[in-house]
């Protein structure tokens, strides 16, 4: 469930910049007023009604996506400051190692000791 979130999640973000980047600023009525553009592919209106709804769509849909990641996303994983609170465990030194006793000559007519 999480990655199909995250996958529509992605695609409504790009389809989301790319009706913004769609759309005309402010001052695309100036120019038009002087450059002679024409918009009928939209209507006579222009396209800045249907982008307009078509962004509030697509907004609410990213938010609702990223709301929803948001609390899969706590379900999942504890925090971070969850054992903040505890005190922290006091940790031991470890033993000095006991240092290896010299080693004692055999006595003679032992036999000798195998070979590494």
């Amino acid at each position: 469930m999480h990655t199909i979130v995250v996958i529509i999640h992605v695609i409504v973000s790009l389809a989301l910049v790319s009706i913004v980047l769609l759309q005309h600023g402010k001052g695309a009525g100036i120019g038009a007023a002087f450059g002679g553009s024409s918009q009928t592919v939209f209507g006579s209106t222009g396209a800045a009604p249907f982008l307009a709804k078509l962004t509030a769509i697509v907004a609410i849909i990213f938010m609702c996506t990223s709301l929803g990641l948001t609390f899969m996303g706590r379900q999942q994983a504890p925090s971070v400051m969850q054992g903040a609170g505890q005190p922290a465990a006091t940790q031991t030194a470890p033993a000095t190692p006991v240092p290896a006793a010299p080693a004692q000559p055999a006595p003679p007519g032992s036999p000798a000791p195998p070979s590494k």
